[in-house]
């Protein structure tokens, strides 16, 4: 069984490996965002920084967030610097994938060792009242 957007996240996590080959650990997420807005770019793919995501609840709108990219508006992807990776990373690139028609996320960390995880929640499990930013 493939994974969905396999390809397309594996292009990702390509450009990740070569932005975290060049600047390593140790830099600003917003930098490591900008890097690998770059070298997606470079690699033909669209690439949206700060994306906004609306959250609602009983359909009125409760909170605003922003995803650090979301490629071919198809992948979330969440940066993070931080030594390792927590459960409330993973739950709030799973949270971004519930607010959003996005189904695929990839939680990227520019750490002391570079980490990812990749987290899918199909639209069909999603409350109806998700609004898209």
């Amino acid at each position: 069984m493939e994974l969905k957007e396999y390809d397309l996240t594996n292009l990702i996590i390509c450009c990740f490996y070569n932005v975290y080959g060049q600047l390593g650990y140790g830099f600003l997420e917003k930098v490591y965002e900008n890097a690998l807005g770059l070298e997606l770019a470079a690699k033909d793919l669209k690439a949206v920084a700060q994306s906004p995501i609306i959250v609602s609840y009983n359909g009125q709108v409760v909170g605003e967030y922003f995803a650090d990219l979301v490629v071919e508006d198809k992948v979330i992807v969440e940066i993070k610097a931080v030594k390792t990776l927590l459960p409330e990373h993973e739950a709030q690139l799973l949270n971004y994938l519930k607010a959003t028609d996005v189904e695929v996320g990839l939680l990227l960390n520019f750490g002391p060792k570079p980490q990812i995880v990749r987290k899918a929640f199909e639209n069909g499990r999603k409350k109806s009242q998700r609004v898209r930013g």
